[in-house]
């Protein structure tokens, strides 16, 4: 799984015009699913990301994490973080899961989010074309792949 987490004042999302997902102040995740993934590695992904500790404490170090800012969660799959851009201009996305594999991996990424941080995230739509919206806070942006853990 790769993810790439933003750190938002506010992010939203929509949907043929509807806004149907929204937070204040935490992540924006962006979260690709490849073909490989496994359960361990929406578990482990949702760890990583649940810890994070890249909020301002009281002197302006990054040391808080969402719990202690009290944040939210806005999780939006995108396939296209799994390109392969390395022969010519327009990418491959052979690596990205087929949704049969990928929903029930996203979907239990959601669960323990919500395990782990006692939130329910809020989501865009699998598969659907959306419009993202976000207050990039710092800028502040954490790419992180469940295939280079170790």
């Amino acid at each position: 799984m790769r993810a790439v987490i933003q750190r938002v004042s506010s992010a939203s999302v929509c949907i043929n015009g509807l806004k149907t997902a929204e937070i204040a102040l935490g992540f924006l995740v962006l979260l690709g699913i490849a073909e490989a993934d496994t359960i361990s590695d929406a578990e482990w992904l949702a760890v990583k990301v649940s810890g994070l500790r890249v909020f301002s404490d009281t002197e302006g170090h990054m040391n808080l994490g969402l719990a202690a800012v009290e944040g939210q969660v806005l999780v939006v799959s995108q396939f296209t973080l799994l390109a392969d851009y390395k022969k010519g201009n327009r990418p491959s996305f052979i690596r990205a899961a087929r949704p049969e594999v990928a929903i029930p991996l996203y979907e239990h990424f959601l669960k323990s989010l919500k395990a782990l941080t006692g939130k329910e995230p809020q989501t865009g739509s699998f598969g659907a074309d959306m419009q993202v919206a976000l207050v990039n806070d710092g800028p502040v942006t954490i790419c992180m792949d469940s295939q280079t853990k170790s």
